[in-house]
């Protein structure tokens, strides 16, 4: 099955993206299912969920997170509790980590060589501790950025996710992670990537379309 694990709508405040277009434009592709990380926010997701269940669309929901070595997908938090800090960005990367994993979420360094400044992660991935995958494709990366993810989960040997980090609906889907066994649930979703029962790629059937 396909999911696409890496989605931002409006309720991320940085695009206009309405949750039903991209629920819609999700099913239209074949999408299994759909993972909202809208930014800083686990809660700020939660009216997607609904409307992906009126749509009948499985919808897991995550937060990514801003910290200062760049951007950090996590799933298996349940509320904003998670945040500890007080702000939403430059959050210490490594406590971050440690913090979600004590929860019994898990984490995925986002679009790891985009160089976006100071606060990237690029190469500092190869050294990074406890974490359970890595986006090798990312919608909105060059191809080159996705190359080497894809180069350093393998030395690093992790599973890989993809997504398409949409915040329109023609971008829904560029990317998108296949598993190999079920998902129905952020709990099986958890399971499936601790199994290495994953992997990241250019989604197919949006390449066609």
């Amino acid at each position: 099955m396909w999911i696409d694990t890496h989605c931002h709508s409006k309720y991320s405040y940085d695009n206009w993206l309405e949750p039903l277009d991209l629920i819609r434009r999700a099913k239209a592709l074949g999408l299994d299912g759909v993972c909202i990380t809208e930014h800083y926010s686990y809660e700020a997701s939660e009216p997607v969920e609904r409307i992906g269940r009126e749509e009948g669309l499985l919808v897991l929901r995550g937060v990514e997170i801003a910290t200062d070595r760049g951007h950090l997908l996590a799933y298996g938090v349940v509320d904003d509790g998670w945040n500890i800090w007080n702000r939403d960005s430059y959050l210490p990367l490594e406590e971050v980590i440690e913090h979600i994993n004590d929860l019994g979420g898990i984490c995925a360094p986002a679009h790891p060589f985009r160089n976006v400044g100071l606060s990237s992660l690029l190469e500092g991935l190869l050294d990074l501790r406890d974490i359970a995958a890595v986006e090798s494709h990312n919608g909105v990366n060059a191809e080159s950025d996705n190359d080497l993810a894809i180069r350093a989960s393998a030395h690093l040997g992790l599973p890989t996710l993809g997504g398409s980090d949409c915040h329109k609906v023609v971008a829904v889907g560029r990317c998108a992670t296949e598993f190999s066994q079920p998902v129905t649930d952020m709990a099986s979703f958890i399971a499936a990537v601790k199994a290495g029962a994953c992997r990241g790629a250019y989604y197919q059937p949006y390449q066609a379309a």
